[in-house]
């Protein structure tokens, strides 16, 4: 299959200026609140943790971003993006604590045209920023359409709704192809997948409601094994996932120290069918963790895709990777840094992943 061509050329929008800078914006946040800013924000503090990765791509670069969670500073430093933008480690990431009520103190330092927060945790998150005289935006995650609509929300704070439009263009071009030709997929077909939210101390699970990985496990062709489990990050025991008894095991990407060794050396894991037939992997960690919706997003769905359906999805991941990043990040991505993203030292005698070898 030849590489997928964005709809916009996302080379080209490095180039743009997009509309006036200096004029004022106005945006809806997605609280429902208006937000208006005198001109396109140049600097930028991100509380949640997914935004910081999403602030550099639609920017092209770290200049805007200001402030950081740490746990969102701990994925760029420890991933790609560390490597890619090294500055990035001189960030504030002391502007919140660990629950996300904000250091506002700290937060005023960083002098921020913007701050972004959620906006599903109640007042107490937000209500300190605005009493400081800070502008704040608000954010929901979670889905495919809440995740291009903060996409599109930043941009055009920035100034850059062309890089929106590009990315979230792409994102629906790959997601049309895939639920096409998932349609021939036949029900007894569909392998069980699950998959852990967490694994190194607590195994965790969750359903089909407001579950973005169950979405696009169903997208690529998939059934979420754990659709039965009520509400998100439910901690299971290694016998109900016996009973469920998986064709695949995802590990999660956010425990550093997670391997697929954790579900061989298990004496009840390794006896499920996904163990056994050695589909067991690893979400790999791009720009930002592939597991949860990001700007690399379609990376993650042709990923699976190709894993659970080989005879149905043909991408050339590598290629799909590399054009993205120059793309997202103006980076030539090498071989040894796809190969370190897919953690293939590690799962390359997976079932199926010699296709993302490097040829």
């Amino acid at each position: 299959m030849p590489a997928h061509r964005l709809p916009l050329s996302l080379a080209t929008v490095l180039g743009l200026a997009g509309a006036a800078l200096a004029d004022p914006i106005t945006l809806t946040d997605q609280a429902g609140r208006t937000v208006t800013l005198p001109k396109a924000a140049e600097r930028i503090a991100s509380i949640p943790i997914p935004m910081a990765s999403t602030i550099i791509a639609m920017d092209g670069g770290t200049g805007k971003l200001v402030g950081m969670n740490p746990t969102a500073k701990s994925a760029i430093v420890e991933g790609v993006l560390g490597k890619i933008f090294p500055e990035a480690k001189d960030i504030p990431s002391d502007i919140t604590a660990p629950n996300f009520i904000p250091n506002v103190e700290e937060l005023a330092a960083t002098n921020p045209e913007l701050v972004i927060q959620w906006a599903d945790y109640g007042a107490d998150l937000v209500d300190p920023i605005s009493n400081a005289g800070l502008n704040v935006a608000l954010i929901s995650y979670g889905t495919e359409e809440k995740t291009r609509y903060y996409h599109e929300m930043v941009a055009t704070a920035m100034g850059k709704p062309e890089r929106a439009a590009a990315i979230n263009g792409w994102r629906d071009t790959v997601a049309k192809e895939m639920a096409e030709k998932a349609k021939a997929i036949a029900p007894d077909k569909r392998p069980k997948v699950l998959y852990l939210g967490r694994a190194m101390e607590n195994l965790t699970a969750s359903g089909n409601k407001g579950n973005y990985n169950a979405w696009y496990i169903d997208l690529v062709g998939g059934v979420n094994a754990s659709a039965s489990v009520e509400g998100n990050g439910t901690t299971i025991s290694p016998e109900q996932i016996a009973e469920w008894n998986p064709d695949v095991i995802l590990l999660n990407s956010f425990e550093a120290k997670l391997g697929i060794d954790r579900i061989y050396s298990d004496p009840i894991l390794s006896l499920t069918k996904a163990a056994q037939e050695k589909k067991v992997y690893k979400l790999p960690l791009g720009g930002y963790r592939w597991d949860p919706p990001s700007q690399e997003s379609p990376l993650t769905w042709m990923w699976l895709a190709n894993l659970l359906h080989p005879d149905v999805f043909h991408y050339d991941l590598r290629a799909e990777m590399k054009k993205a990043y120059k793309a997202l990040y103006n980076y030539d991505l090498g071989d040894d840094d796809i190969d370190g993203i897919l953690w293939t030292q590690m799962q390359g005698d997976a079932t199926n992943y010699a296709q993302f070898k490097a040829k």
